[in-house]
């Protein structure tokens, strides 16, 4: 591992691009089971509708508890071991598993190299954002991860493109081997100087995870940044990845598909985060840019959920699009995790604060079930989107500002 470079003043360093293209393939392979879910559930004999749906949120549920794994995994080793350390592992690891996916014959097999990819995958983005926000000004690092954002975000179009093009089993032999081709950039990233300056010091406790519940201040912090997050995979994983079932239950004119959402939606996502990230410098403000774009999820859940009874699929997708805008506050949100702690744990909080969120799906589906089928469809959907948008405002209201935070110091 390289020792680090003279300080630079550019936004586009090797390590942002290697972090852009890294959350590209990530996204890719995160994003590719909603794309491919119904096909490849068909393909391996679940015919009934039903069933689909069952086994598809099980399958979900199964990539999203290896994030949960992954996180604490990752986030650890990237302040005990290095930034690069996970930054290559994760790409291995999951490009291997999605190589693997290809090859599965039963539902039990999918589930459990989902699970593993998810463990891999959970590792990408934390360890990115953390080395972009430690190798640049901090007058310049939002444009940083913006732009790691947006380059990544697109994964999800190329993701849908080869599902329909190439097949699902195809999908996933593309998606490791654009990870394992990833592995060949690393000679060009250096590790993080701040990093390396906490590694000399012998008395610092790195990544000490149960640090984050010893102290009521940083497990507030924590906990708080960990929520504003929630709302993005409430739509992602519910309203996105649900969209045949939500077409249905809103009388929609013609069927849609879940993969076509998916596209529309991460479509939004790319000029979202944008927008967001740049409006935080512009305004140098993280917490103002987030409650203005939580305001705009609010009321494109609604939208959504309300006001496309009897539309056209192409209105749908039209929607799909401009929430995906709504919620492109991805980055930012990572980004505040990043800047709200010390040298020593920030890998851990930027690892794991993503990963619980993308996680808080585990949570989602069983209690979007159970207001589903207490409240129907629809407005079990609203109920629980405006909990989620509710607690992320209160959230992002009550934390501190991070813009142009010095980074040099340890918890």
């Amino acid at each position: 591992m390289q020792a680090s470079p003279p300080t630079r003043t550019s936004v586009f360093t090797a390590a942002v691009i290697v972090a852009a293209l890294g959350y590209f393939v990530d996204i890719y392979d995160l994003i590719l089971f909603s794309i491919v879910r119904v096909s490849s559930l068909h393909d391996l004999g679940v015919l009934d509708q039903s069933e689909v749906t069952n086994q598809g949120l099980y399958l979900i549920n199964m990539q999203m508890g290896g994030m949960l794994l992954g996180g604490m995994l990752w986030g650890i080793l990237g302040d005990k071991r290095g930034r690069l350390s996970v930054l290559f592992g994760s790409i291995l690891l999951y490009s291997l598993a999605n190589i693997a996916n290809g090859l599965v014959q039963t539902i039990d097999q999918y589930a459990w190299l989902r699970l593993i990819a998810g463990i891999g995958l959970a590792g990408e983005l934390g360890a990115g954002i953390t080395l972009v926000s430690e190798s640049l000004p901090k007058e310049k690092r939002g444009y940083g991860t913006m732009i790691v954002a947006t380059v990544g975000v697109s994964g999800a179009m190329l993701g849908y493109w080869v599902g329909e093009k190439l097949g699902w089993r195809n999908a996933y032999f593309v998606g490791g081997g654009l990870g394992l081709l990833l592995l060949l950039l690393r000679v060009s990233v250096f590790e993080s100087g701040m990093f390396r300056q906490v590694q000399a010091q012998a008395s610092v406790r790195r990544g000490d995870f149960l640090s984050l519940f010893t102290n009521s201040a940083r497990l507030g912090k924590y906990l708080r940044v960990l929520l504003i997050g929630v709302p993005l995979w409430f739509v992602v994983g519910i309203l996105v990845t649900l969209a045949p079932e939500f077409g249905r239950a809103l009388g929609l004119t013609g069927e849609v598909t879940a993969g076509l959402a998916v596209f529309w939606c991460y479509f939004g996502l790319v000029f979202g985060d944008f927008f967001s990230g740049t409006l935080s410098q512009l305004w140098h403000s993280r917490n103002k840019a987030l409650k203005v774009f939580l305001v705009f999820c609010a009321v494109l859940v609604a939208i959504y959920l309300f006001a496309l009874r009897g539309a056209s699929p192409t209105t749908f997708y039209a929607v799909c699009f401009v929430l995906g805008i709504s919620v492109g506050f991805w980055a930012l949100f990572v980004t505040v995790a990043a800047e709200q702690f010390g040298t020593n744990l920030r890998a851990t909080t930027a690892t794991t604060a993503p990963n619980f969120a993308r996680g808080a799906v585990v949570g989602l589906v069983p209690a979007f079930k159970s207001l589903s089928s207490a409240l129907g469809f629809v407005p079990g959907a609203a109920v629980l989107g405006g909990v989620a948008l509710l607690v992320a405002f209160w959230a992002v209201s009550t934390l501190p500002e991070s813009y142009g935070k010095d980074l040099d110091y340890v918890e």
